[in-house]
């Protein structure tokens, strides 16, 4: 994941007794777990590579923030804070993913096309659980989950030839839509900042990744 909600208050109150030093190597190693989302290695050479460590100064702050913030492990270093986010953070895009499908089901069974919508997710994952590509999805139902999500319903045929000669992942573009629905940017002044559909697609905004300068 590429975007984590931080707790200024509590943030503070557990780690007043950090350097800053300490507090540089806490944000760096909170960036290293949300990203891979995953334990950081037990292999303490290979956390001072992964964060460019070279000093013993700053060796010994990653050491010390380790020791207080993180829990040894055989699958690797964990926190549970991190692992509540991340599982949150998948939690909420099933949750959009599920509320796409549902209304673009009971468009389809009005239209008599549910069979359309469930073959074209049931094509979203292999037998190997693996994304496969765009080329073998109905990528007019994945379209229609497109656009039951996104919040600006301008321009929907404009939003339809976009997404049909881009063709992006359907899965790809709800995790975006997902944190950018949130984000200040977008909802600033009554959402007058949110693109047109087609203007979204157009311009591959689906790869936009959050503002680093307002998380941790």
């Amino acid at each position: 994941m590429h975007y984590y909600q931080h707790n200024i208050s509590d943030y503070r109150a557990d780690t007043g007794h950090l350097t800053l030093l300490e507090h540089g190597c806490y944000h760096q190693l909170l960036d290293q777990y949300y990203l891979n989302e995953e334990p950081l290695p037990l292999d303490i050479d290979k956390i001072f590579r992964l964060l460019t460590a070279r000093t013993q100064d700053e060796k010994d702050a990653i050491k010390n923030v380790l020791k207080d913030f993180f829990v040894e492990t055989e699958a690797g270093f964990i926190q549970r804070r991190c692992d509540n986010e991340i599982k949150f953070y998948h939690e909420r895009i099933d949750s959009a993913a599920a509320a796409g499908r549902k209304s673009a089901e009971k468009r389809a069974n009005s239209n008599g096309r549910s069979t359309l919508v469930q073959r074209a997710f049931n094509q979203l994952i292999t037998n190997n659980q693996e994304p496969i590509t765009n080329n073998h999805i109905d990528i007019s139902s994945d379209f229609d989950i497109f656009w039951q999500e996104y919040p600006k319903k301008v321009g929907k045929e404009a939003a339809r030839k976009s997404w049909y000669k881009i063709r992006p992942n359907l899965q790809d573009v709800l995790k975006t839509l997902a944190w950018q629905k949130e984000s200040k940017q977008w909802f600033e002044k009554g959402g007058q900042f949110i693109p047109n559909a087609s203007t979204y697609l157009n311009q591959h905004r689906f790869l936009d990744e959050p503002s680093l300068s307002v998380t941790f």
